[in-house]
Protein backbone atom coordinates (compact mmCIF):
# COMPACT_ATOMS: atom_id res chain seq x y z
CA UNK A 1 0.00 0.00 0.00
CA UNK A 2 1.14 3.47 -0.86
CA UNK A 3 2.24 5.53 2.13
CA UNK A 4 0.31 8.54 3.22
CA UNK A 5 1.64 11.90 3.70
CA UNK A 6 3.72 11.96 6.82
CA UNK A 7 4.87 14.86 8.48
CA UNK A 8 8.18 15.66 9.82
CA UNK A 9 7.41 14.95 13.27
CA UNK A 10 5.87 11.26 12.24
CA UNK A 11 9.37 10.55 10.05
CA UNK A 12 11.23 11.69 12.75
CA UNK A 13 8.89 9.14 15.26
CA UNK A 14 9.88 7.06 13.02
CA UNK A 15 13.57 7.07 12.87
CA UNK A 16 13.56 7.08 16.33
CA UNK A 17 11.69 4.01 16.79
CA UNK A 18 13.72 2.11 14.63
CA UNK A 19 17.03 3.03 16.38
CA UNK A 20 15.31 2.15 19.57
CA UNK A 21 13.59 -0.81 18.46
CA UNK A 22 16.78 -2.08 16.69
CA UNK A 23 19.25 -1.53 20.09
CA UNK A 24 16.38 -3.85 22.04
CA UNK A 25 16.12 -6.52 19.21
CA UNK A 26 19.73 -6.57 18.14
CA UNK A 27 18.85 -6.19 14.48
CA UNK A 28 17.26 -3.79 11.82
CA UNK A 29 13.59 -3.43 12.24
CA UNK A 30 11.74 -2.72 9.05
CA UNK A 31 8.41 -0.09 8.98
CA UNK A 32 5.64 -2.10 8.45
CA UNK A 33 6.87 -5.32 10.09
CA UNK A 34 4.63 -6.14 13.27
CA UNK A 35 6.64 -6.35 16.24
CA UNK A 36 5.74 -9.78 17.12
CA UNK A 37 7.40 -10.79 13.92
CA UNK A 38 10.58 -9.65 15.73
CA UNK A 39 9.97 -11.35 18.95
CA UNK A 40 9.64 -8.17 20.53
CA UNK A 41 8.37 -9.44 24.22
CA UNK A 42 6.57 -7.77 27.31
CA UNK A 43 9.77 -6.85 28.98
CA UNK A 44 11.18 -5.23 25.92
CA UNK A 45 7.75 -3.49 25.16
CA UNK A 46 7.54 -2.15 28.09
CA UNK A 47 11.11 -0.84 27.91
CA UNK A 48 10.34 0.85 24.85
CA UNK A 49 7.24 2.72 26.62
CA UNK A 50 9.81 3.83 29.27
CA UNK A 51 11.69 5.25 26.71
CA UNK A 52 8.76 6.96 25.27
CA UNK A 53 7.88 8.79 28.16
CA UNK A 54 11.45 10.02 29.46
CA UNK A 55 11.83 11.34 25.70
CA UNK A 56 8.98 12.31 25.00
CA UNK A 57 6.26 12.41 27.70
CA UNK A 58 2.80 10.75 28.37
CA UNK A 59 2.42 10.38 24.95
CA UNK A 60 0.87 6.97 24.74
CA UNK A 61 -0.29 3.81 27.28
CA UNK A 62 1.95 0.77 27.76
CA UNK A 63 -1.15 -1.38 25.75
CA UNK A 64 -0.63 1.50 22.67
CA UNK A 65 2.25 -0.60 21.42
CA UNK A 66 0.90 -3.90 20.58
CA UNK A 67 -2.81 -1.71 19.53
CA UNK A 68 -0.30 0.24 16.67
CA UNK A 69 2.09 -2.70 16.39
CA UNK A 70 4.16 -1.66 13.41
CA UNK A 71 7.40 1.56 13.28
CA UNK A 72 4.88 3.36 11.15
CA UNK A 73 1.61 2.81 12.92
CA UNK A 74 2.73 3.44 16.42
CA UNK A 75 5.03 6.59 14.47
CA UNK A 76 2.17 7.80 12.78
CA UNK A 77 0.04 7.78 16.77
CA UNK A 78 2.90 9.17 18.89
CA UNK A 79 2.55 12.35 16.01
CA UNK A 80 -0.96 12.32 16.47
CA UNK A 81 -1.00 12.36 20.33
CA UNK A 82 1.79 14.75 20.40
CA UNK A 83 -0.04 18.46 20.56
CA UNK A 84 3.20 20.28 21.61
CA UNK A 85 3.01 23.75 18.75
CA UNK A 86 4.59 22.75 15.68
CA UNK A 87 4.45 18.80 15.99
CA UNK A 88 2.38 16.38 14.96
CA UNK A 89 -0.28 16.31 12.01
CA UNK A 90 -2.54 18.98 10.61
CA UNK A 91 -5.58 16.69 10.52
CA UNK A 92 -6.51 16.23 14.28
CA UNK A 93 -10.19 14.12 13.56
CA UNK A 94 -12.52 12.89 15.64
CA UNK A 95 -15.04 10.11 15.15
CA UNK A 96 -18.80 9.86 15.34
CA UNK A 97 -20.42 6.33 15.11
CA UNK A 98 -24.08 7.01 13.94
CA UNK A 99 -26.84 5.22 15.99
CA UNK A 100 -30.19 2.77 14.80
CA UNK A 101 -32.03 4.26 12.51
CA UNK A 102 -29.44 4.64 10.09
CA UNK A 103 -29.47 1.09 8.86
CA UNK A 104 -30.92 0.19 5.81
CA UNK A 105 -30.60 -2.97 3.01
CA UNK A 106 -27.29 -3.52 1.63
CA UNK A 107 -25.82 -0.81 3.57
CA UNK A 108 -21.99 -0.61 2.58
CA UNK A 109 -22.33 -3.19 -0.16
CA UNK A 110 -19.99 -1.04 -2.72
CA UNK A 111 -17.38 -0.40 -0.39
CA UNK A 112 -17.23 -4.51 0.54
CA UNK A 113 -17.12 -5.54 -3.10
CA UNK A 114 -14.71 -2.76 -4.11
CA UNK A 115 -12.25 -2.11 -1.41
CA UNK A 116 -10.39 -5.34 -0.05
CA UNK A 117 -9.69 -3.63 3.34
CA UNK A 118 -13.17 -2.54 4.11
CA UNK A 119 -14.39 -6.00 3.33
CA UNK A 120 -11.42 -7.26 5.42
CA UNK A 121 -12.53 -5.62 8.50
CA UNK A 122 -16.30 -6.50 7.43
CA UNK A 123 -15.33 -10.12 7.90
CA UNK A 124 -13.58 -9.50 10.74
CA UNK A 125 -16.65 -8.27 12.68
CA UNK A 126 -19.09 -10.93 11.06
CA UNK A 127 -17.24 -13.64 12.01
CA UNK A 128 -17.07 -12.30 15.84
CA UNK A 129 -21.05 -11.79 15.62
CA UNK A 130 -21.79 -15.23 13.92
CA UNK A 131 -22.34 -17.51 16.67
CA UNK A 132 -25.07 -15.04 18.39
CA UNK A 133 -26.55 -13.91 15.53
CA UNK A 134 -26.89 -17.60 13.53
CA UNK A 135 -26.62 -15.82 10.36
CA UNK A 136 -23.78 -14.21 8.29
CA UNK A 137 -23.97 -10.20 8.81
CA UNK A 138 -21.57 -10.19 5.47
CA UNK A 139 -24.94 -12.01 3.39
CA UNK A 140 -27.41 -10.24 5.41
CA UNK A 141 -26.05 -7.18 3.84
CA UNK A 142 -25.09 -8.41 0.59
CA UNK A 143 -28.65 -9.70 0.11
CA UNK A 144 -30.52 -6.74 0.85
CA UNK A 145 -32.25 -8.37 3.76
CA UNK A 146 -35.01 -6.20 4.98
CA UNK A 147 -34.34 -8.09 8.10
CA UNK A 148 -31.39 -5.10 8.83
CA UNK A 149 -34.21 -3.42 10.18
CA UNK A 150 -35.29 -6.04 12.77
CA UNK A 151 -33.24 -4.94 16.17
CA UNK A 152 -32.13 -8.44 16.49
CA UNK A 153 -29.86 -7.94 13.21
CA UNK A 154 -29.62 -4.05 13.20
CA UNK A 155 -27.75 -3.46 15.89
CA UNK A 156 -25.35 -6.29 15.12
CA UNK A 157 -25.24 -4.95 11.32
CA UNK A 158 -24.62 -1.66 12.50
CA UNK A 159 -21.97 -2.29 14.72
CA UNK A 160 -20.26 -4.51 12.52
CA UNK A 161 -20.14 -1.79 9.66
CA UNK A 162 -19.14 0.91 11.54
CA UNK A 163 -16.13 -1.54 13.36
CA UNK A 164 -15.00 -1.82 9.48
CA UNK A 165 -15.66 1.84 8.64
CA UNK A 166 -13.42 3.08 11.47
CA UNK A 167 -10.75 0.52 11.27
CA UNK A 168 -10.41 1.01 7.49
CA UNK A 169 -9.70 5.01 7.92
CA UNK A 170 -7.36 3.80 11.15
CA UNK A 171 -5.44 1.05 8.18
CA UNK A 172 -5.33 4.61 6.32
CA UNK A 173 -3.55 6.46 8.53
CA UNK A 174 -6.46 8.52 10.12
CA UNK A 175 -6.28 7.80 14.24
CA UNK A 176 -8.91 9.44 15.92
CA UNK A 177 -8.23 11.82 18.80
CA UNK A 178 -11.21 11.50 20.47
CA UNK A 179 -14.77 8.95 19.96
CA UNK A 180 -18.11 9.11 20.15
CA UNK A 181 -21.26 7.13 19.44
CA UNK A 182 -24.83 7.94 19.28
CA UNK A 183 -27.06 5.11 21.00
CA UNK A 184 -25.53 1.62 19.27
CA UNK A 185 -22.96 3.44 18.07
CA UNK A 186 -20.95 3.83 21.62
CA UNK A 187 -20.31 -0.03 21.42
CA UNK A 188 -18.07 0.24 18.06
CA UNK A 189 -17.00 3.82 19.68
CA UNK A 190 -15.57 1.68 22.65
CA UNK A 191 -14.15 -1.08 20.65
CA UNK A 192 -12.37 1.72 18.87
CA UNK A 193 -10.56 3.20 21.71
CA UNK A 194 -10.02 -0.15 23.12
CA UNK A 195 -12.70 -0.12 26.26
CA UNK A 196 -13.85 -3.19 24.60
CA UNK A 197 -12.15 -6.45 22.55
CA UNK A 198 -13.71 -7.09 19.70
CA UNK A 199 -15.29 -10.77 20.88
CA UNK A 200 -16.43 -8.82 23.82
CA UNK A 201 -18.42 -6.19 21.91
CA UNK A 202 -20.04 -8.70 18.98
CA UNK A 203 -21.24 -10.39 22.30
CA UNK A 204 -23.09 -7.58 24.15
CA UNK A 205 -24.19 -6.38 20.86
CA UNK A 206 -25.86 -9.42 19.55
CA UNK A 207 -27.77 -9.69 23.30
CA UNK A 208 -28.81 -6.94 23.57
CA UNK A 209 -30.47 -6.37 20.04
CA UNK A 210 -31.75 -9.90 20.66
CA UNK A 211 -33.23 -9.19 24.00
CA UNK A 212 -34.70 -6.01 23.08
CA UNK A 213 -36.32 -7.71 19.72
CA UNK A 214 -38.71 -9.98 22.21
CA UNK A 215 -39.80 -6.61 24.57
CA UNK A 216 -43.25 -6.16 23.97
CA UNK A 217 -44.82 -3.85 21.58
CA UNK A 218 -46.50 -0.77 22.31
CA UNK A 219 -43.93 1.79 22.23
CA UNK A 220 -42.42 4.36 19.83
CA UNK A 221 -39.85 7.25 19.15
CA UNK A 222 -40.65 10.57 17.39
CA UNK A 223 -38.42 13.22 16.75
CA UNK A 224 -39.50 17.09 17.54
CA UNK A 225 -38.29 20.62 16.70
CA UNK A 226 -39.03 21.19 20.23
CA UNK A 227 -36.36 22.24 23.18
CA UNK A 228 -35.46 19.82 25.78
CA UNK A 229 -36.92 22.06 28.06
CA UNK A 230 -40.61 22.06 25.97
CA UNK A 231 -40.33 18.04 25.87
CA UNK A 232 -39.48 17.45 29.28
CA UNK A 233 -42.71 19.81 30.60
CA UNK A 234 -44.60 18.29 27.98
CA UNK A 235 -43.57 14.21 28.71
CA UNK A 236 -44.10 14.83 32.58
CA UNK A 237 -47.63 14.73 32.05
CA UNK A 238 -47.76 11.18 30.48
CA UNK A 239 -46.07 8.47 32.59
CA UNK A 240 -45.03 6.60 29.95
CA UNK A 241 -43.24 8.51 27.90
CA UNK A 242 -39.31 10.08 28.24
CA UNK A 243 -36.90 12.09 26.56
CA UNK A 244 -35.26 9.46 24.97
CA UNK A 245 -31.90 11.61 23.37
CA UNK A 246 -31.04 15.20 23.16
CA UNK A 247 -29.58 15.70 19.52
CA UNK A 248 -29.26 19.93 19.90
CA UNK A 249 -31.09 22.77 21.00
CA UNK A 250 -33.99 22.15 19.27
CA UNK A 251 -34.06 18.45 18.44
CA UNK A 252 -34.88 16.45 21.16
CA UNK A 253 -36.36 12.89 20.80
CA UNK A 254 -39.04 11.52 23.02
CA UNK A 255 -40.01 7.74 23.88
CA UNK A 256 -42.35 5.56 25.20
CA UNK A 257 -45.70 4.49 24.94
CA UNK A 258 -47.81 4.90 21.46
CA UNK A 259 -50.85 7.20 22.64
CA UNK A 260 -48.83 9.46 25.16
CA UNK A 261 -46.79 10.11 22.17
CA UNK A 262 -49.51 10.95 20.02
CA UNK A 263 -51.58 13.25 22.97
CA UNK A 264 -47.67 14.62 22.87
CA UNK A 265 -47.60 15.29 19.53
CA UNK A 266 -50.74 17.42 19.12
CA UNK A 267 -49.77 19.49 21.50
CA UNK A 268 -46.74 20.17 20.15
CA UNK A 269 -47.76 20.70 16.96
CA UNK A 270 -50.16 22.80 18.37
CA UNK A 271 -47.44 25.45 19.21
CA UNK A 272 -46.52 24.91 15.49
CA UNK A 273 -43.41 22.91 16.53
CA UNK A 274 -42.91 19.86 14.02
CA UNK A 275 -42.60 16.25 15.34
CA UNK A 276 -41.76 13.19 13.19
CA UNK A 277 -43.09 9.63 14.58
CA UNK A 278 -39.83 7.19 14.08
CA UNK A 279 -39.87 3.81 12.25
CA UNK A 280 -38.65 1.88 15.44
CA UNK A 281 -40.05 -1.47 16.78
CA UNK A 282 -39.83 -0.41 20.19
CA UNK A 283 -39.35 2.57 23.00
CA UNK A 284 -35.42 2.53 22.62
CA UNK A 285 -33.76 4.74 25.63
CA UNK A 286 -36.94 5.04 28.06
CA UNK A 287 -38.04 3.01 30.77
CA UNK A 288 -39.92 0.73 28.64
CA UNK A 289 -36.13 -1.68 27.97
CA UNK A 290 -36.36 -2.48 31.83
CA UNK A 291 -37.55 -5.66 31.68
CA UNK A 292 -34.60 -6.78 29.65
CA UNK A 293 -32.18 -5.31 32.02
CA UNK A 294 -31.39 -7.61 34.64
CA UNK A 295 -30.59 -10.81 32.16
CA UNK A 296 -28.67 -8.30 30.26
CA UNK A 297 -26.63 -7.37 32.98
CA UNK A 298 -25.84 -10.85 34.06
CA UNK A 299 -24.38 -11.45 30.50
CA UNK A 300 -22.36 -8.06 30.71
CA UNK A 301 -20.91 -9.46 34.22
CA UNK A 302 -19.21 -12.32 32.49
CA UNK A 303 -17.19 -9.67 30.29
CA UNK A 304 -14.07 -7.29 31.82
CA UNK A 305 -14.91 -4.50 29.66
CA UNK A 306 -12.12 -1.95 30.58
CA UNK A 307 -10.79 2.11 30.54
CA UNK A 308 -11.11 3.72 26.81
CA UNK A 309 -7.34 4.46 26.05
CA UNK A 310 -8.20 7.30 23.42
CA UNK A 311 -10.71 9.95 25.20
CA UNK A 312 -13.64 8.60 25.21
CA UNK A 313 -17.01 10.76 25.22
CA UNK A 314 -20.51 9.83 26.87
CA UNK A 315 -23.50 9.88 25.45
CA UNK A 316 -24.70 8.18 29.00
CA UNK A 317 -22.84 11.53 30.93
CA UNK A 318 -22.84 13.64 28.40
CA UNK A 319 -19.00 14.28 28.47
CA UNK A 320 -15.95 12.24 28.44
CA UNK A 321 -15.06 9.86 31.31
CA UNK A 322 -11.98 7.98 31.80
CA UNK A 323 -14.12 5.69 34.17
CA UNK A 324 -13.77 1.82 33.34
CA UNK A 325 -16.69 0.50 30.72
CA UNK A 326 -18.20 -2.46 32.78
CA UNK A 327 -21.62 -3.96 33.29
CA UNK A 328 -23.31 -1.06 35.01
CA UNK A 329 -22.20 1.25 32.28
CA UNK A 330 -23.67 -0.69 29.68
CA UNK A 331 -27.09 -1.86 31.30
CA UNK A 332 -27.47 1.80 32.39
CA UNK A 333 -26.86 3.24 28.59
CA UNK A 334 -30.23 0.92 27.76
CA UNK A 335 -32.84 3.24 29.66
CA UNK A 336 -30.41 6.45 29.92
CA UNK A 337 -31.25 9.43 27.46
CA UNK A 338 -28.85 10.08 24.66
CA UNK A 339 -27.03 13.05 25.85
CA UNK A 340 -25.61 13.98 22.27
CA UNK A 341 -25.12 17.44 21.85
CA UNK A 342 -23.55 17.84 25.79
CA UNK A 343 -21.08 14.94 24.63
CA UNK A 344 -20.32 16.26 21.14
CA UNK A 345 -20.40 20.33 22.34
CA UNK A 346 -17.99 18.90 24.91
CA UNK A 347 -15.52 16.98 22.61
CA UNK A 348 -15.63 20.06 20.46
CA UNK A 349 -14.51 22.00 22.87
CA UNK A 350 -11.75 20.28 24.59
CA UNK A 351 -10.50 18.71 21.93
CA UNK A 352 -10.51 21.04 19.23
CA UNK A 353 -10.67 18.62 16.08
CA UNK A 354 -10.04 20.13 12.90
CA UNK A 355 -12.41 17.19 11.14
CA UNK A 356 -15.45 15.68 12.98
CA UNK A 357 -16.09 12.15 10.76
CA UNK A 358 -19.32 10.66 11.23
CA UNK A 359 -18.77 6.72 10.62
CA UNK A 360 -22.15 5.30 9.78
CA UNK A 361 -23.84 3.65 6.81
CA UNK A 362 -25.40 7.23 6.23
CA UNK A 363 -24.94 10.85 7.54
CA UNK A 364 -27.67 11.55 10.25
CA UNK A 365 -25.84 13.47 12.66
CA UNK A 366 -23.28 15.79 10.18
CA UNK A 367 -25.82 18.23 10.20
CA UNK A 368 -26.02 18.44 14.04
CA UNK A 369 -22.10 18.71 14.22
CA UNK A 370 -21.60 20.93 11.68
CA UNK A 371 -24.10 23.53 13.57
CA UNK A 372 -22.50 23.01 17.19
CA UNK A 373 -19.29 23.61 15.75
CA UNK A 374 -20.22 27.05 13.61
CA UNK A 375 -18.58 29.12 10.73
CA UNK A 376 -14.72 28.75 12.34
CA UNK A 377 -15.97 25.03 13.53
CA UNK A 378 -14.34 21.51 12.51
CA UNK A 379 -14.91 20.29 9.40
CA UNK A 380 -17.66 17.59 9.52
CA UNK A 381 -17.88 15.12 6.62
CA UNK A 382 -19.43 11.07 6.78
CA UNK A 383 -17.36 8.17 5.54
CA UNK A 384 -20.95 7.21 3.73
CA UNK A 385 -23.45 9.71 2.43
CA UNK A 386 -25.74 7.20 1.61
CA UNK A 387 -26.57 3.71 -0.20
CA UNK A 388 -24.15 4.10 -3.37
CA UNK A 389 -20.98 4.85 -1.43
CA UNK A 390 -18.41 2.69 -2.84
CA UNK A 391 -14.77 2.65 -2.75
CA UNK A 392 -14.12 5.88 -4.65
CA UNK A 393 -16.13 7.99 -2.45
CA UNK A 394 -14.62 6.73 0.71
CA UNK A 395 -10.67 7.96 -1.06
CA UNK A 396 -12.37 11.03 -1.77
CA UNK A 397 -12.98 10.94 2.59
CA UNK A 398 -9.41 9.85 2.60
CA UNK A 399 -7.98 12.84 0.46
CA UNK A 400 -9.94 15.29 2.75
CA UNK A 401 -8.41 13.64 5.76
CA UNK A 402 -4.74 14.05 4.12
CA UNK A 403 -4.59 10.57 4.40
CA UNK A 404 -3.50 7.61 1.89
CA UNK A 405 -5.51 6.75 -1.27
CA UNK A 406 -7.06 3.65 -1.54
CA UNK A 407 -6.05 2.78 -5.26
CA UNK A 408 -3.87 -0.08 -3.91
CA UNK A 409 -7.01 -1.75 -1.62
CA UNK A 410 -9.42 -1.90 -4.80
CA UNK A 411 -10.42 -5.25 -5.48
CA UNK A 412 -8.91 -6.45 -8.48
CA UNK A 413 -12.54 -8.45 -10.16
Amino acid sequence: MSAHKRGPHELAYADWLVERLGSYLGRRVAEDVPFAEYGLDSVAALSLYGDIEEDFGPLIEPTDIWAYPTVRRLAAHLAQRDTRPGCGNTVRAAFVFTGQGCQHPGMTSGLYLHSTGYRTFLDEAADALLPYTGLSIVDLILSNDVRVHQTAFAQPALFAVEYALARTLEEAGIQPVAVLGHGIGEFAAATVAGALSLADAAKLVAVRGAFMQYLPSGGGMMATCAAPYEAAELAAAEPGVDIGAINAAKATVLSGDLKGLERIQERLEARGIACLPLKVTHAFHSPLMEPMLSKFQVVARRLPGGAARLPFYSTVHGRMTTEPLYAPYWTEHITAPVRFADAARALLDQQTPTHVVEVGPRAVLTPFLRRMGGTFGPSCLAVCRGPETNAVDLAGVLSTLDAWPLADSFART
